[in-house]
């Protein structure tokens, strides 16, 4: 990565004189504004050019008097951190708020029959996506088969995929306690369980300074953390703002949310690990706050694809005075688009369900059923196991096995053997002619796309 260049002094007396001219400028007023609402870093600002050409260095100075004066402080420790509520921000605070938060949960925009197979799907995304940032190299295709069927990962990135999905039920499981000291050790061992170079180091604060955040391309120090002395004081600072509402000096969840995630990456109390940790914190401290949709975007995902921006947003908040607006701005426009992905993933659902609903009029059949055909009728080497239908409908195993034999006693699928302890089940030889007695035509499964793939969850 480019290392990033160091902003001018704004606070020079004369620079700072000057900017402040342009301050109150009804004009540079609306430019400032616009700066800020993207929060733009000095690398982005001297490339702007204004009617009068005016030096950048000038109306930095303007950018960071107006963020100052309007920034609000957040301490750890002797560290002591910024934050600007943009217009940008707020207004996305109060959209989700809407349609994030509990409000909504009454109204949904999940359908209630569809919850659990929404759920199942959207936290093995965020548990493929949080390992895939952190280096795991795998496919989304692979690493759901894996979960799916409960197989044994074989690699450290099939392990850590592993890990996620299970640290991440555990949350939801556990979302409204209080975290301590022992709940993150808890978290950090379940996440870098069979990962790390010594196993002593699960649940276990780092306890040297041999450790710095390195860019990945070139090896270059991006940053050093405190110093492992503090980690406990830092950290129990971190418990806190976790923990406590403090009504003298309310910060809103989301926006808090965020500070927990920065504040993990910063202090870096782990070898290894603080990532997924300062990922899995951010989405206890939203559902813990009563954000319950959070259990279905999948963040991390949309994260994975902007590497370098997740990283710029760190590093430009660092260099720039500790300004954690830049981390803040970041997160808020990956869960708009996680919240955008959500809204057209369940509309293609709905759609899909149209094209499946030819099978849910054969008799006797359920929509798990239906759906099991739909995907045999799909892809005929298609092979299913009782754990891969528990896991994919989150339903009890009995449940999973009863809908398999059901329509293995109905003549759709046969069982074959995959090794002495687990048996599969396959398309029958009679499954063709099973489904055309049952549904005398295709014509209508053909015209509703019952051809094209159906994303199976």
């Amino acid at each position: 990565m480019k290392k990033i260049e160091r902003a001018p002094n704004w606070k020079d007396d004369n620079t700072l004189n000057e900017g402040l001219k342009l301050f109150i400028n009804n004009e540079y007023k609306e430019i400032i504004n616009n700066i800020n609402d993207k929060y733009l870093y000095w690398d982005k600002v001297k490339y702007i050019k204004t009617s009068d050409n005016i030096n950048p260095k000038l109306l930095w100075s303007a950018i960071k008097f107006s963020r100052t004066i309007h920034s609000k402080e957040i301490a750890f420790g002797d560290y002591k951190f910024y934050y600007n509520l943009t217009n940008h921000i707020q207004k996305e605070l109060h959209n989700f708020d809407l349609n994030i938060g509990g409000q909504l949960q009454s109204k949904s925009l999940i359908p209630d029959d569809e919850k659990k197979r929404y759920l199942i799907s959207s936290i093995m995304e965020e548990a493929i996506a949080s390992s895939q940032i952190e280096g795991a190299v795998t496919t989304r295709e692979k690493a759901k088969d894996m979960l799916r069927k409960n197989k044994k990962p074989k690699t450290k990135s099939e392990q850590m995929i592993l890990n996620n999905f299970i640290t991440i039920k555990h949350i939801v499981e556990n979302k409204d306690k209080t975290l301590t000291k022992d709940a993150l050790f808890e978290i950090h061992k379940l996440i870098t369980h069979k990962t790390l170079d010594n196993q002593e180091d699960e649940g276990k604060y780092r306890a040297h300074n041999k450790i710095n955040v390195v860019d990945v391309v070139d090896g270059e120090i991006v940053h050093t953390p405190p110093d492992y002395k503090n980690i406990e004081g830092l950290m129990n600072n971190l418990f806190n703002l976790f923990n406590e509402n403090n009504n003298e000096q309310f910060i809103h969840p989301i926006i808090k949310a965020c500070i927990i995630h920065f504040m993990v990456g910063y202090i870096h109390p782990f070898i290894d690990g603080n990532g997924r940790t300062a990922r899995a914190l951010f989405y206890w401290f939203l559902l813990k706050n009563g954000y319950w949709l959070t259990e279905y975007l999948s963040i991390s995902r949309l994260i994975a694809k902007s590497k370098t921006q997740y990283a710029l947003a760190y590093l430009y908040s660092e260099i720039d005075e500790n300004d954690i607006t830049y981390f803040i701005n970041y997160k808020i426009k990956m869960m708009e688009l996680a919240f955008e992905s959500l809204r057209e993933y369940i509309q293609r659902k709905i759609e899909e369900k149209k094209q499946y609903i030819h099978f849910q009029k054969i008799k006797g059949i359920n929509e798990r059923q239906a759906l099991i055909l739909k995907w045999t009728y799909e892809e005929p080497d298609i092979l299913f196991t009782t754990k891969e239908i528990e896991n994919r409908f989150r339903v009890s195993n009995q449940t999973a096995r009863t809908d398999l034999y059901e329509l293995k006693n109905k003549g759709y699928l046969d069982i074959i053997d995959l090794n002495k302890k687990t048996k599969a089940f396959c398309k029958s030889d009679k499954f063709e002619e099973i489904i055309k007695k049952e549904l005398p035509t295709t014509k209508a499964i053909r015209n509703a796309g019952i051809n094209g793939k159906i994303e199976r969850l």
